[in-house]
């Protein structure tokens, strides 16, 4: 597996604790093996898992996720808009099949489901920050897979609108786009609301997603980063986060019971970009310790205009 490049830079960092030296992780052992993927070929997909309450599952060659559609809520309460992250060790497609066989939670040799999302934001959902509490939307309701099984994964889902307080509703449509190549995710979303007034979004990472505590935090203001290192979970490793944010958006930066937040001041109607980023202490990018993750976060290169129509 080849290393991140290291880009050094002079930005001031709020660093909680000192970086761990870089060690190998230990190999986990394998429950059941997956079956045979069709091919060892590098692509990146998207796709609705109908078989278990249509989960929107997508990945590229270095990282999993997913989303939780809306018959979920009534199979498995609480449920929520919240990204759930997977760790991932090949650079072949192996969610669906991980899934399919009814326990995502262990090790089958390729990657694993081990981020807790529950009601938190997860790795990279919002809300609408209002008299000091975000309020979150349900599953999604509707979606649109725009291109799958070539160099990106891209499609869009649609929420339902949900109550602010009793002050407004907002809904919300979001296009995720996951070339091949990268940690991050690309999202647009799009914010409607009954009211013109302007929104305050909050954009969270879980706090309590793996093991014991709540991680550790790098803010870099300036480059409109949030980098989480999560705590080490026996048997199953660590898992990585990072929000990135057009920092000339940024309101503030704190944090709820459950999330790591960053505030940004929203039009209604405006879309604007952010990327979710996350990765695996024993999968691909050789990410072992939090100076590792922190630096390839800091470093990648995103852009946070609108694409062009047919992008």
């Amino acid at each position: 597996m080849r290393r991140p490049r290291m880009i050094a830079t002079a930005t001031a960092w709020l660093l909680l604790a000192a970086p761990a030296v870089a060690q190998q992780a230990p190999p986990l052992p394998v429950t059941a093996p997956l079956p045979p993927p069709p091919d060892r070929t590098p692509h990146a997909v998207a796709l609705l898992a109908d078989y278990r309450y249509d989960d929107l599952l997508w990945e590229n060659d270095r990282t999993a996720h997913r989303i939780y559609g809306h018959a979920l809520e009534a199979a498995e309460p609480p449920s929520g808009s919240g990204i759930d992250s997977w760790g991932k060790n090949v650079r072949w497609p192996f969610a669906d099949r991980q899934l399919r066989t009814g326990d995502q939670h262990a090790y089958h040799g390729e990657g694993i489901d081990f981020y807790n999302v529950g009601t938190t934001r997860g790795a990279g959902g919002l809300g609408i920050w209002h008299d000091n509490k975000l309020w979150t939307s349900r599953n999604f309701v509707r979606h649109r897979i725009l291109a799958s099984g070539g160099d990106r994964a891209d499609f869009t889902v649609d929420y339902a609108p949900w109550p602010v307080d009793t002050v407004r509703k907002v809904w919300e449509t979001r296009r995720f786009t996951l070339p091949l190549g990268t940690h991050f995710t690309r999202m647009i979303s799009t914010l409607s609301s009954d009211r013109p007034e302007p929104l305050l979004v909050g954009i969270g990472i879980g706090k309590r997603t793996t093991g014991q505590g709540a991680g550790e935090l790098s803010v870099d203001r300036a480059r409109g980063l949030l980098s989480w290192w999560g705590p080490d979970d026996p048997g199953h490793g660590r898992m990585a986060i990072a929000i990135r944010v057009d920092p000339r958006m940024i309101a503030d930066v704190r944090a709820d019971a459950d999330n790591q937040l960053v505030l940004l001041r929203v039009t209604p109607g405006t879309p604007f970009v952010y990327y979710s980023g996350s990765a695996w202490s024993h999968g691909e990018g050789d990410f072992r310790t939090r100076a590792q993750w922190d630096d390839y976060a800091k470093g990648a290169a995103l852009d946070f205009t609108i694409p062009k129509a047919g992008q």
